[in-house]
């Protein structure tokens, strides 16, 4: 199978799964796929494979001691690229799925992160963050005023 195929492959994998967190959250047969960690296995076993077959002597010795211009030439090389775009599929997947199970578990608004997490990770993570701290911020606030107020 060509690079290309298994590259496209795994970007069409991930997408069931961003669809089910954010737009059916609250479904059963969400809750039930996003306990597994199979499609993680999956990704990660791709990843293996690609990096296996990318590793080269020059690209031991551009990772082993990281430089920009290295890195950057490294990156120019297809089977390398692909599998550094399966990396990045599998952990934002990952940091994905933990955001949900945050929102799940807290009940914080999560679809505006998730749909960050599915473009650009880390921002989707800081996202999430920042509405878990508003939103326990806020809560706290309000709690501590209904006491004031039932109080009186």
């Amino acid at each position: 199978m060509l690079i290309s195929q298994l590259f496209n492959i795994a970007n069409i994998f991930v997408l069931p799964f961003w669809v089910l967190m954010i737009l059916l959250p609250n479904w059963g047969v969400t809750r039930r796929v996003m306990e597994s960690y199979l499609p993680f296995v999956a990704l990660a076993l791709l990843y293996l494979y690609l990096f296996v077959n990318s590793i080269t002597p020059e690209s031991a010795a551009a990772l082993s001691n990281p430089q920009l211009a290295d890195i950057a030439q490294f990156f120019g090389n297809e089977n390398i690229a692909a599998t550094g775009w399966i990396h990045f599929l599998v952990m934002d997947l990952f940091v994905g799925r933990w955001i949900y199970w945050e929102g799940q578990r807290t009940g914080v608004w999560t679809v505006h992160s998730l749909a960050l997490c599915l473009f650009a990770g880390p921002m989707g993570l800081l996202s999430h963050i920042l509405t878990s701290w508003i939103t326990q911020r806020f809560s706290s606030s309000s709690e501590a005023e209904s006491t004031t107020t039932s109080e009186v």
